[in-house]
């Protein structure tokens, strides 16, 4: 038998099929991994209706509460202790973190002396317009810290 009849070395072949597989890996995961670090690190995003473009705006959710009087109070729904979403549960009138069990007044105050949170909920600034429009600024903060501190 001839040795020269013999296809050229697989391992050759192989090396390129592997090499492609992990390009389209690396590909498909870096992706919507980079798209979630923008995300992240920046929580503006661009808005726009058929009217209007509003750029660079704070996106996120509040709870907002009636006070007497006419006045409005308004926290971010995320926990200053590590970033979940607070809940409220009415049964128990309060609001609670379910990721660590930190418990809230309605006035936004830790509910006990032992939570993980190191602070109450962030309030946020509130404005109401022609008696009846609610404009809240949106703003994150620190997680895990004391203090309150604004994210940019």
């Amino acid at each position: 038998m001839n040795h020269s009849d013999q296809p050229a070395r697989p391992e050759r072949r192989e090396f390129l099929v592997k090499a492609a597989a992990i390009g389209i890996g690396a590909t498909t995961t870096a992706v919507p991994l980079l798209a979630g670090l923008a995300t992240l690190f920046d929580p503006l995003a661009d808005r726009s209706d058929v009217w209007n473009k509003y750029p660079n705006v704070p996106i996120g959710a509040v709870y907002l509460q009636r006070l007497d009087g006419n006045k409005i109070v308004a926290f971010n729904v995320t926990c200053p202790h590590a970033g979940c979403p607070i809940e409220y549960r009415a049964g128990a009138n309060l609001f609670h973190c379910p990721c660590h069990d930190s418990k809230f007044h309605l006035d936004g105050r830790l509910a006990t002396m032992h939570s993980p949170s190191q602070r109450g909920m962030d309030a946020l600034e509130v404005e109401v317009r022609n008696g009846a429009e609610v404009w809240v600024k949106f703003r994150n903060f620190e997680a895990g810290k004391a203090a309150k501190i604004p994210l940019a």
